[in-house]
């Protein structure tokens, strides 16, 4: 959970960089002159796009664009525009470079390298392999739950936050998995789906944090702790989604709620007794220096590896030790009421 406190200002800073859409390379007049050029020849150099072949009546001679892609490519609505744009960028930053210049950000974004259509292949990669951390932690946990531990007599695990933590695994995947689409692929959808994710994410374990720290175990007093934030973030993703996707507002949720979780697990680790509250520091330290990554941001090294997949990558490590701490959390919480119930 506090690996999403890091998310959460990886998210802030993605839409601070939105705000500021605005970059030297869009600004560039040889690359807007290749990308005006593109649109209306549908060439740029000696690489024509069919989809760029318009009527006078504004639709492709040749039919809709993903009639005329590859199967792999098809779902990735790259259009006349995007393509235009890509080989331009990718022909500047070629001028660029045979005179000494260093890479440039277009359009809020790094000149990455497309590999089969995929805009960002090592952010992709690194958010599948989060996925898949998270899935392993969480079928690790199940196990251990309902395998390894003892039940009670009518076979629920003594845990009293097992559902909860079922809850943070299925909202952890979720969210990983709309970020491999977003970083596959950016769009309007691809963007709301990401961002309202990882917003229902960092809600979620919001208020997993207060119930786990304080301990609270009542159902009522549950309710009552998650009713209104639950109301919020539901509220929040709702408006970015069919009102304003607003970059500046949605910035502020995201940092406040992330650094109150982060403060809530800090303390707590800080207080409590726990036998793993080392693995809470670990988290926290490490997310911290990673955090570097994002602060210090620098262009993809060949095209294809940034800071921000870089950042990714460093969360792999560190949501094994998350998981690794909730399965410590289990089995302390278990072995205390069992003792408790002698």
């Amino acid at each position: 959970m506090v690996d999403r406190y890091w998310i959460g200002l990886s998210l802030v800073l993605s839409c601070l960089i939105q705000v500021l859409d605005a970059s030297a390379g869009d600004a560039d007049p040889a690359y807007r002159a290749c990308v005006a050029q593109c649109e209306q020849t549908g060439c740029v150099g000696q690489r024509c796009f069919s989809h760029c072949k318009f009527s006078s009546d504004g639709f492709s001679i040749d039919g809709p664009w993903y009639m005329q892609e590859p199967l792999y490519l098809r779902w990735k609505q790259w259009d006349c525009q995007s393509d235009c744009r890509y080989h331009c960028m990718l022909d500047r930053e070629k001028e660029r470079e045979s005179f000494g210049h260093g890479p440039v950000k277009y359009h809020g974004k790094w000149p990455f390298k497309r590999v089969y259509g995929i805009q960002e292949p090592a952010s992709v990669a690194l958010s599948a392999l989060n996925l898949a951390m998270h899935f392993h932690g969480w079928l690790s946990f199940f196990i251990l739950l309902y395998y390894k531990l003892p039940l009670k007599q009518d076979k629920k695990a003594y845990y009293e936050y097992a559902t909860l933590w079922h809850i943070y695994g299925c909202i952890s995947m979720n969210s990983w998995f709309w970020s491999a689409v977003f970083h596959s692929r950016d769009v309007d959808l691809t963007e709301k789906l990401d961002y309202s994710s990882a917003v229902a994410l960092l809600g979620y374990s919001l208020i997993l944090a207060i119930l786990r720290s304080f301990n609270v175990k009542d159902e009522a007093a549950r309710v009552m702790v998650a009713a209104p934030l639950l109301a919020f973030v539901t509220t929040h993703i709702l408006f970015i989604n069919f009102y304003k996707l607003d970059y500046g507002w949605n910035m502020k949720v995201c940092g406040t709620m992330a650094v109150a979780q982060l403060l809530i697990w800090a303390i707590w680790a800080g207080v409590s007794r726990h036998p793993s509250r080392w693995k809470l520091w670990v988290v926290v330290v490490g997310g911290g220096l990673a955090m570097f990554l994002e602060i210090y941001d620098f262009p993809p090294y060949k095209g294809f590896l940034d800071a921000h997949a870089l950042w990714h990558a460093t969360t792999i490590p560190l949501t094994y030790i998350w998981w690794s701490f909730i399965r410590d959390d289990a089995e302390f919480r278990t072995s205390h009421l069992l003792k408790k119930a002698k």
